[in-house]
């Protein structure tokens, strides 16, 4: 097992990365305060991990309080976070009643936003069972819920207690959900560690295969990254925007093809390229470049043709991101394959990428 940790201004907690993890109580009793929690999965992934969380816990005597909400992104809601709230109040959940997190990046996302919000604040735990939930989403403190116009628009910054990061759930993870994952590994390497993009290029046959060896080297070195970021701009004021590499194009995919049609990751990916593209008109990448990142995401198994939203909706579903300012649509984009930058895009460009040739022309 490794251990990074991340520190902020106001608290400090662990990110444990290693195999046979989710039985390890010991690693998460000191960070449970009260000896009852609440154990939130979903359909999908508390049938293969709840009962062994569940019985790891109350072997220390900690009272487990079990609930599951239905998978996928579009269930990402108000009325999906109320059942969070409906059992907690049920079942007698005091503040000090510590939440666990037990699944992907939409659970980490709401359980998360439940914490921050039930009583004003209850402490929360990440065990991310994706690899995108392990390598971005459960390392932070974004928590968040999606609204019709905007993925993640309705949220706050609330910080873990712990997170821990266990290889061998990854084993039933689907392939396509495995490729969504790589879709945010390989965003560090374009952000800023191209020896870590070369590494990628050539270990990505393992990594598919899903070798433990390689997926906890991806792991950590993300992780790594982001917890260096993050610490240095919790609230995304500066750097941390960053992060956000692909994610305007990406959310306008999935909210203009509705929530959960295209994962996460897939739109991700895709919205990577078209950054990339961006940037060669800006004259900031040169051809090889995009073609470097069309080829890595190609290798990902992930989606290098954008769906044909339409140029207005497009730019409507755009206008909806976080980074607008002043009225301005923001993006992060390449100055070169390991540097990025928040920069605006005349509309002239804009226009070439969202017609041109990584758009479907079905």
């Amino acid at each position: 097992m490794i251990t990074l940790d991340l520190t902020l201004p106001d608290t400090r907690y662990p990110i444990h990365i290693g195999q046979q993890l989710l039985g390890r109580a010991d690693l998460l009793l000191p960070h449970i305060k009260h000896k009852k929690v609440a154990l939130i999965s979903n359909t999908t992934v508390a049938p293969l991990y709840l009962a062994n969380l569940r019985q790891a816990l109350e072997n220390q005597g900690i009272n487990v309080i079990p609930i599951v909400l239905p998978d996928g992104e579009d269930f990402k809601t108000w009325e999906t976070l109320n059942q969070i709230f409906d059992a907690l109040l049920q079942h007698r959940c005091e503040r000090n009643t510590t939440l666990i997190a037990l699944g992907g990046g939409v659970i980490g996302d709401m359980v998360g936003f439940a914490a921050a919000c039930y009583q004003r604040g209850a402490p929360f735990i990440q065990i991310p069972t994706t690899l995108l939930a392990q390598v971005d989403s459960s390392v932070g403190g974004k928590t968040a819920i999606n609204h019709p116009l905007g993925k993640n628009m309705i949220g706050v910054f609330y910080q873990p207690r712990v997170v821990v990061a266990d290889m061998d759930l990854l084993d039933s993870l689907p392939e396509r959900e495995l490729s969504a994952g790589l879709a945010e590994v390989i965003k560090y390497g374009l952000l800023g560690n191209l020896a870590f993009l070369g590494w990628l290029e050539q270990n990505m046959e393992a990594l598919r295969a899903k070798d433990k060896q390689a997926l906890s080297y991806a792991v950590q070195t993300s992780c790594a990254m982001k917890a260096d970021i993050v610490s240095q701009d919790e609230k995304e004021h500066g750097v941390r925007a960053l992060l956000n590499l692909g994610h305007t194009f990406g959310h306008a995919i999935e909210a203009g093809l509705g929530f959960g049609t295209w994962l996460h990751g897939e739109a991700v990916g895709a919205g990577m390229l078209l950054a990339a593209e961006t940037s060669r008109l800006l004259g900031n990448l040169s051809e090889a470049d995009v073609q470097r990142v069309k080829a890595i995401l190609e290798q990902a198994g992930l989606p290098t043709i954008s769906p044909d939203l339409g140029v207005a909706t497009w730019l409507e579903l755009m206008s909806h991101d976080k980074k607008v300012s002043d009225g301005e649509i923001r993006f992060v984009l390449l100055q070169t394959l390991g540097q990025a930058q928040v920069a605006t895009v005349p509309q002239d460009v804009l226009q070439q990428v969202l017609t041109g040739r990584f758009i479907s022309k079905a």
